[in-house]
């Protein structure tokens, strides 16, 4: 028994890494629905979404094909740690030059004088841009168009702020009005009490001189 433990450790070994062929395949497998040729890795015209592109490419990659997806960004970092990465194809993409393609402006701002990639990767939105080269765009250009949720959290508090003030405003006025109104009715009751009084105090007079006449 002793001397078969030696034999039944390699086979244990060979067994784990037959059931697991994810760990040996790692990140330099062929990505999903892509196609690869050595260290040419095709993802184009597979209808890629920016949402739906794989996540990670073999890192060995050289050559790189996105071209003729629906890509309207490239998700950050996506192709920095490709370090053999000679080329890589984008046009055809309908790229949104809002915040979303910094990432993608600062990578091709990176490469070499004589990379004539970016010379076909046009914006397709905002209409303002629409056609522009992504990577002659100005940051400031760029940043024009972001829109942040705390712009919208700031835009609902001064609308919340605005209907609150309003209609305090608004409580405000009918207090005031309620108060001149009562005030009004308290001045006519006065009044109407006062002829009232007046009223019943002449009727008395009247009667007192009335009864001393029959009297007399």
């Amino acid at each position: 028994m002793r001397g078969s433990l030696p034999c039944v450790t390699p086979l244990l070994g060979i067994l784990l890494l037959l059931l697991t062929p994810g760990r040996v395949q790692g990140s330099s497998s062929c990505p999903l629905y892509c196609s690869c040729h050595g260290a040419q890795v095709d993802c184009s015209s597979r209808a890629f979404t920016t949402s739906s592109l794989p996540s990670r490419f073999p890192p060995a990659t050289t050559e790189l094909s996105l071209h003729n997806n629906q890509l309207t960004t490239l998700p950050n970092s996506l192709l920095d740690f490709l370090s053999s990465l000679r080329s890589v194809s984008l046009h055809g993409n309908p790229w949104a030059c809002d915040c979303g393609v910094l990432y993608l402006r600062a990578w091709l701002l990176r490469q070499p004088a004589n990379y004539t990639g970016h010379s076909n990767i046009t914006c397709s939105s905002p209409p303002r841009l629409r056609g522009r080269l992504v990577v002659y765009l100005a940051e400031e250009e760029v940043l024009e168009s972001c829109h942040y949720w705390y712009c919208d959290l700031a835009l609902a508090s001064r609308v919340c702020l605005f209907v609150f003030v309003a209609m305090q405003a608004g409580l405000l006025a009918a207090v005031v009005v309620f108060l001149r109104r009562f005030e009004s009715l308290s001045r006519e009751a006065r009044r109407t009490t006062e002829e009232s009084f007046d009223l019943l105090d002449s009727l008395e007079t009247g009667d007192s001189r009335e009864t001393r006449r029959t009297r007399n």
